[in-house]
């Protein structure tokens, strides 16, 4: 409920509760009415990617696609940045839609087709399209990722992206952008596209709405926007009641087929993703969906992973993750000892970028100050198929555009097509399916991230989990959300320590008090995991079979008493009487043999393993003296290297106690010798020891300083060839992903002349069938006025054949007298005007011959053209014309011609003479206007017989001269018919009668 407080802060005041309810029906209609608005301005914006073979799909598609459909079409394609695109121009042919390569900031319109140019990337914002310069060198741009991620952004659930043939894996982020926006996403099948891999990748995310071939798609993106169009937002909302039933159902299918609640996520999200879904399927009214999810298990898993989608690239806000990395993590790593583990919980890690990119932000800080503590990174999520193809840390190439090149050198491999996080990060990340909202949580932790996770969850859920997000950090430790959440109620739990990037710290427990740990659903309350490291097994250092083997080589041989040591100088068997060389050593039981050697024996022992460990060799120590009480053994020491003997234990090795009897003659003395003299002798046996000491330590030193060197060396040589290598390596996945962007520019140009290629072949067709059917014989010269190309009727003319072509006109003897082509063609070349010339054959046929120069499209004079035109029944038809003409001109007789309506249209001198007007005059008149009144009907009559077929005998009848002067003439009434013989015109002769009488 609005507070009193609320109320005043708004400037109005708490009436009754009527008022209440009418003000919040005014704000819904008021909603509802801006939402139409919407619809009625707002249309779907498509965005189609391709690359190499994207032609033909292009082509496929706007064939089928309708020229009304309501919908823009912006297609991003990966073209030559030095190479003209005929784009535009070759699917102008295909769509009657206007097509338009963009123009920086140009304005989408529906029920047209916008292109990008060459050598630019792509954006829209409010509905506007701009250009920008490239960014990275060629081959690393991802033009399709970049413009569908701005789709997304601008259009909301409006945006719809297609993805056709290609190579590589532009456009799948962008999918997924548009999919997290609640758009559609199309891909055409892999049996279709001529180069699957931008497919492939695009299914293989497991996001597309619809897989259908390139001519399949317009119907059903018609049928989708449609229906999208038709059900408005309004009538699916959150608020209706009849949704809100609906929705508990819905809920408890989910919950019955996976197991999970999304009661206590935000309404009006997944009412989004329900109405996405009801679009899919064309289905209007929610109670119908419900029952479709009944029937359908498979729709029931669809939808669950609907509602699981999240947007996420790596290191998402960049500016975020570098606050985090420059001001808080060397926080958390400062004055930490050598084995305290850093943990750190990534809740919804979704497809595992953040994750992975926290892992990467804290091994830079790492370097950066010179420590490397042990890390765990907990990444959890409730989708099973997230995390387990999250493990294996493969991404799309197109990840280049969210981690800079740095970066992805230093922690990425390149694996064809796709990146791998590197084994050393990959293994400070656990991933692990996980229940938020009901499966305990991890506890000591140093830092939460949990990042756009909230903005999912209703207040009530969020009330739930930051407690427990308190619960799981330690004291001062570091919880890291999105842009867009907050801590809400849970002020007294953190205190802000990054407003801009939404970085809290956990408040003492004593200034927080005792947070309420509601997880009701469980059942239990939450028990916080020790964080107790487990022992570490010791291996098994023998099998049984093995030591029986060892204790019978050594038992059968004739050896003095005698260890068997591993590496680190722990004893494995034991043979003979060793209490006179070994004692159990004070403090805990230890099988060591440095430990347990008697005094006099340990220096030279560990020489000689030193030695052993990196000889392995046979080494001898001889002139060791064991004190053994008041006495003491001269003994040599032997060890020799064992085989591996399937013990789990490395580095075996026997030691052989070899006890040197003194010289002949000489006995040991067992009376007590003077204090003087034993502690001579001990001062004298100290210092030998020292000598010895002193000269081994001499040694070690040396040899290690040796050593150091050597390495030194070999570590410079291996550094110089791991960073020629490194270079040569780069140098490769620069030529590699170079090479692939010009092998898919090569392919699209290709198709575009290909596609040319088939127009000029065509046109060619049709210029040859067109010239065949004209009838008429033509003949091109080239510039040196050679044969270039000419017509089957030329044959006629002259005497060519196909294998004529490329020799000169002036070789061949033609038909027609009296004319010399090659000199007229040189006047043609170098007049550069037409010449029409009337030339008789040697048959007696007349041809028009025409030559004129031969221009290229680019208006350059390349040849000669010259048609042959056979006039010769033309002459004729003309000379029987100019006879026929000269009688009708010199008659005495009126002869005239009329249209179907009686307008006179041809008037001769007799007619002149007869009537008294002139042609000029006649041309206007009817022939109706020479008709007396009294003779109208019958002269009418008379016509009306004629245009009907009927022949008509001459007759007598009265005529009007100009004067007004009636007389009598006899007239004969002709049909002219056209050559499909219907009536075209009627003839007239007339006689003056009265003239003849005279």
């Amino acid at each position: 409920m609005t507070t009193k407080k609320e109320t005043a802060a708004k400037g109005k005041t708490p009436k009754t509760s009527t008022g209440k309810k009418e003000a919040a029906s005014k704000a819904k209609t008021a909603n509802k009415q801006l939402v139409a608005k919407q619809n009625k301005t707002h249309f779907p914006i498509v965005g189609i990617g391709a690359s190499a073979g994207g032609l033909k799909a292009f082509e496929q598609f706007f064939s089928a696609m309708p020229v009304d459909s309501g919908i823009a079409f912006v297609l991003v394609a990966h073209l030559d940045p030095s190479h003209a695109s005929m784009l535009p121009e070759l699917l102008q042919r295909k769509t009657s839609m206007k097509v338009h390569q963009v123009s920086d900031n140009m304005k989408v319109v529906p029920n047209q087709v916008f292109i990008i140019p060459p050598n630019k990337e792509m954006a829209i914002i409010n509905g506007t399209l701009q250009l920008l310069e490239l960014r990275k060198p060629r081959g690393a741009n991802l033009p399709i990722d970049i413009f569908l991620r701005s789709l997304a952004q601008d259009q909301g659930n409006k945006a719809i992206g297609i993805i056709l043939s290609g190579t590589g894996t532009d456009g799948t982020l962008g999918l997924r952008a548009i999919k997290g926006e609640a758009g559609m996403v199309m891909v055409q099948d892999m049996a279709s596209a001529e180069y699957d891999g931008m497919p492939s990748s695009a299914i293989a995310t497991g996001l597309a709405d619809y897989i259908l071939a390139p001519e399949n798609m317009p119907a059903q993106l018609l049928k989708y926007a449609q229906h999208q169009e038709r059900i408005k937002a309004s009538t699916i909302s959150s608020d209706d009641e009849n949704m809100l039933s609906a929705l508990q159902k819905i809920f408890i299918l989910l919950r019955a087929a996976t197991g999970h609640d999304f009661s206590l996520y935000k309404k009006n999200t997944i009412c989004r993703r329900i109405e996405r879904r009801m679009h899919v399927h064309q289905i209007d009214k929610i109670n119908d969906y419900v029952r479709y999810l009944q029937e359908s298990e498979r729709e029931t898993a669809t939808l669950f992973k609907e509602l699981l989608i999240g947007v996420t690239s790596f290191f998402r806000d960049p500016e975020a993750f570098e606050a985090l990395k420059e001001h808080y993590l060397p926080e958390l790593l400062q004055d930490k000892d050598n084995d305290y583990q850093l943990r750190i919980w990534v809740p919804g890690c979704s497809s595992g970028e953040e994750a992975y990119s926290v892992a990467i932000i804290l091994q830079e800080c790492m370097d950066t100050m010179g420590c490397h503590l042990p890390v765990q990174i907990f990444g959890t999520d409730l989708d099973d198929n997230a995390i387990d193809l999250v493990r294996a840390g493969l991404y799309p190439e197109s990840i280049s555009a969210d981690v800079s090149p740095e970066r992805l050198r230093k922690f990425f491999t390149r694996t064809e097509n796709h990146y791998q996080i590197k084994k050393s990060i990959r293994e400070m990340v656990v991933f692990a399916p996980q229940n938020v909202i009901k499966d305990p949580p991890f506890t000591k932790l140093d830092l939460l991230c949990c990042r756009n996770l909230l903005i999912y969850f209703g207040p009530e859920l969020q009330k739930k989990l930051l407690p427990i997000f308190y619960y799981s950090l330690k004291e001062d430790g570091i919880l890291f959300l999105g842009a867009s959440e907050s801590i809400g109620q849970a002020a007294s739990l953190f205190s802000m320590v990054d407003k801009k990037w939404k970085i809290f710290k956990r408040h003492p427990a004593e200034r927080a008090g005792r947070p309420v740990l509601d997880f009701a659903t469980t059942g239990r309350a939450i028990q916080m995991p020790v964080a107790k490291e487990a022992p570490k097994p010791i291996p098994p250092f023998k099998e049984a079979n093995t030591i029986s083997l060892l204790k019978t080589i050594l038992s059968q041989s004739d050896m003095p008493p005698a260890v068997v040591i591993d590496d680190r100088a722990d004893i494995i068997y034991i043979h003979g009487r060793t209490g006179h060389f070994l004692e159990p050593a004070e403090g805990e039981t230890t099988s060591n043999l440095l430990e347990m050697a008697r005094p006099g024996l340990k220096a030279g022992l560990t020489n000689a393993i030193r030695k052993m460990a990196t000889e392995r060799q046979n080494i001898i120590q001889k002139g060791l003296q064991v004190k053994n009480d008041d006495d003491s053994l001269d003994v040599d020491l032997i060890i020799r290297p064992l085989p591996d003997m399937q013990t789990g234990r490395r580095g075996l090795m026997l030691v052989i106690f070899e006890e040197v009897a003194p010289p002949p003659g000489k006995k040991k003395a067992r009376t007590r010798k003077p204090a003087q003299t034993a502690k001579l002798e001990d001062i004298q046996r100290l210092e030998d020891e020292l000598h010895y000491t002193k000269e081994n330590l001499q040694t070690t030193i040396e040899e290690l300083e040796t050593s150091n060197e050597e390495l030194k060396s070999t570590n410079e040589e291996l550094q110089s060839t791991n960073e020629e290598l490194q270079s040569t390596n780069e140098e490769l996945e620069t030529s590699k992903e170079e090479l692939q962007s010009l092998n898919e520019e090569s392919a699209t140009v290709n198709s575009e002349l290909q596609s040319r290629i088939d127009e000029l072949v065509a046109a060619n067709d049709d210029i040859k069938n067109l010239l065949d059917a004209t009838d008429i014989a033509s003949l091109f010269l080239d510039i040196d006025l050679n044969i270039r190309r000419f017509t089957s009727k030329t044959t006629e003319v002259f005497p060519l054949t196909a294998t004529d072509l490329g020799r000169p006109i002036r070789h061949f003897a033609s038909s027609l007298q009296g004319v010399d082509l090659h000199e007229h063609a040189q006047k043609v070349l170098q007049d550069l005007e037409k010449q029409e010339l009337e030339v008789p054959d040697k048959s007696g046929l007349i041809y028009r011959i025409r030559l004129r120069p031969y221009r290229t499209v680019n208006n350059v004079i390349d040849g000669v053209v010259i048609t042959f035109e056979d006039i010769t029944r033309l002459r004729q038809l003309l000379e029987q014309e100019r006879r026929l003409a000269a009688i009708v001109r010199d008659s005495n007789d009126a002869i005239t011609l009329q249209d179907l309506q009686g307008n006179i249209i041809a008037w001769n001198k007799g007619a002149e003479d007869m009537y008294g007007y002139s042609e000029e005059e006649a041309l206007k008149m009817n022939a109706d206007s020479l008709v007396p009144p009294e003779g109208l009907s019958e002269y009418q009559a008379a016509s009306a017989r004629v245009l009907a077929g009927d022949k008509v005998e001459p007759f007598m009848t009265k005529r009007l001269t100009k004067d007004a002067r009636s007389l009598q003439a006899w007239i004969t009434v002709t049909r002219l018919v056209n050559e499909q013989g219907e009536t075209a015109f009627i003839a007239t002769t007339e006689r003056d009668m009265d003239r003849l009488k005279q």
